[in-house]
């Protein structure tokens, strides 16, 4: 997470970047973009710590992007959706990969793509 050294700083985008900035946030949030809710799946998908991913999916939570839910027999796992907050970063994830696929993809292509649920055909921001 951003900390920020000047106080009297008053943009929204050094804000926004207190919740989402740190590199994991953020790719949290791409993976439940795409789908995403389970703890496992996070973790199998982003190679993290467990007590990192804890720590950055509390975070998320606690600012209202994503929301926890119990599942399972007995409630033990929870599953972390979306929230239409969390929903209104899809623009942001999508343009930024799409601008890293320009710039930065691997020679054999982007590793990860969005794709519309009802065509398959790619999205664009």
């Amino acid at each position: 997470m951003l900390h920020s050294r000047y106080p009297e700083l008053t943009c929204s985008v050094a804000r926004a970047l207190e919740v989402i900035g740190e590199r994991w946030s953020l790719l949290i949030v791409r993976d439940a973009v795409r789908g995403v809710t389970r703890f496992e799946d996070f973790q199998r998908s982003l190679g993290l710590a467990r007590n990192v991913l804890t720590a950055r999916l509390d975070h998320l939570v606690c600012e209202g992007v994503l929301v926890r839910t119990p599942y399972g027999p007995t409630g033990s796992r929870n599953e972390y959706e979306l929230t239409d907050k969390g929903r209104e970063l899809s623009v942001v994830v999508i343009g930024l990969s799409n601008w890293g696929d320009r710039h930065y993809a691997n020679p054999g292509g982007p590793p990860r793509k969005f794709e519309h649920l009802d065509c398959g055909g790619p999205v664009r921001a």
